[in-house]
């Protein structure tokens, strides 16, 4: 596959696949408005659809652009609000979606893949860690809810709380993440979780899962949650 300098979205029957890119997959202001652009296109389909979100290469996304936060640090709560309007769309789009975790997720790119349904990641590579607890960096509020609603109350303390890296085996033990595949077969079997349910009605899944979200979805969008 050639290389992938920002997101890029490709169709395959009733799957759209989501490449985050080839390098660290930063949650940059271009490359989140890249990926809108590309859910977009996602939701209006007019026919079934599902979504696959993988990375190429050593990570599926290495969290928040520190880089060009201290370049910017004056809109630091307009990035982290940002940030977090990403986490709440993804949480909420109203067709299925699988995170395909093909390396390291890291802080806001283990995030992203959380704010899907399902998860699956590779068995023999990459790491799963949130490492606030280890550069000083404490959950927004809406971070929080967001990974609390989606994982059992032990394995966020497991996360949350220590700043570990697991393994794909041992994401999965935690139920961070739902299965293992090899490299070879880890976009096909992400995508034959949400393949059969390409044709959920929009509207009804969308409500569906802003009522089970609803906590989360508020923490992430009220302005100052960020802070």
């Amino acid at each position: 596959m050639p290389a992938l300098t920002m997101p890029a979205l490709r169709h395959e029957d009733t799957v759209f696949v989501l490449h985050l890119g080839d390098s660290e997959n930063r949650l940059a202001p271009d490359w989140m408005k890249t990926v809108h652009s590309l859910l977009d296109t996602v939701v209006d389909h007019p026919g079934p659809a599902a979504l696959v979100t993988t990375g190429q290469g050593r990570f599926f996304s290495n969290g928040l652009d520190l880089d060009w936060l201290s370049d910017h640090g004056d809109q630091l709560v307009h990035y982290v609000a940002d940030v977090q309007a990403l986490l709440a769309r993804l949480l909420t789009l109203p067709v299925p979606t699988v995170a395909a975790v093909n390396g390291h997720a890291f802080g806001a790119g283990a995030m992203l893949a959380m704010a899907h349904d399902f998860r699956v990641m590779r068995a023999d590579r990459g790491y799963f860690c949130f490492p606030e607890v280890d550069i000083h960096i404490p959950f927004t509020s809406g971070m929080a809810a967001l990974i609390q609603a989606k994982v059992p109350p032990a394995a966020a303390v497991a996360s949350m709380t220590t700043g570990r890296r697991f393994g794909g085996v041992e994401a999965r033990d935690l139920a961070l993440v739902d299965d293992v595949a090899d490299e070879a077969g880890l976009v096909e079997d992400a995508a034959a979780r949400v393949r059969p349910l390409a044709g959920k009605d929009r509207a009804t899944l969308g409500a569906i899962k802003a009522t089970m979200y609803a906590t989360a979805v508020t923490a992430l969008t009220t302005p100052g949650s960020g802070t």
